[in-house]
């Protein structure tokens, strides 16, 4: 079976990546604080169910935003001058070092770094863009790169949406932990 037609992602097989959520960036993007926030809750729910999470930085940006950096200060970023995060040789190592078949990728921009990412990964992975914690400066650009990316096999999802497919049922102690990022 292709990876990109596992119709459900497991927990067991997923890695977080954050793309270039970075200070120079973020002051000109589209809905920053809610793809900052979408992110954050991303990372708290990471740390309840054990997914590793990836971080990078685009070369002269200045670093990752507080918010999210705070959130994962044993996480060091890998630093990029490409906007593929697969250009960057750190980057595709650490992802094969991690084991995991599927990506579940979220950052700036929509149309450059996370698309370019998206689409160069669905040749060896499944991935996940999830659509409210990425963005672009332009709210067009934003919903273009979503479109190409789903015409190309990549699945498209929200947040909450995400938790939920993770989490897979109720009454366990994660589903009562998330429950609180959640409401």
């Amino acid at each position: 079976m292709n990876p990109s037609a596992a119709p459900l992602v497991s927990s067991k097989d997923c890695a977080l990546v954050i793309i270039d959520v970075q200070q120079k960036l973020v002051p000109v993007i589209a809905e920053a604080g809610r793809v900052i926030e979408n992110i954050v809750k991303l990372i708290n729910f990471s740390k309840i169910i054990g997914l590793p999470v990836v971080l990078t930085e685009q070369q002269k940006l200045g670093e990752t935003v507080a918010e999210i950096q705070g959130k994962i200060p044993d996480v060091q970023p890998i630093s990029k001058t490409t906007f593929s995060c697969f250009g960057a040789e750190e980057f595709g190592e650490h992802i094969r070092r991690l084991n995991r078949n599927t990506l579940i990728i979220t950052g700036l921009e929509a149309h450059i770094c996370v698309a370019q990412t998206a689409l160069y990964a669905t040749s060896d992975y499944t991935v996940h863009v999830v659509s409210d914690a990425t963005s672009s400066r332009f709210t067009y650009d934003w919903e273009i790169a979503l479109n190409r990316m789903r015409h190309n096999g990549i699945t498209i999802t929200s947040t909450e949406m995400l938790i939920y497919e993770l989490l897979a049922r109720a009454g366990t102690p994660e589903f009562r932990e998330a429950l609180r990022l959640i409401k």
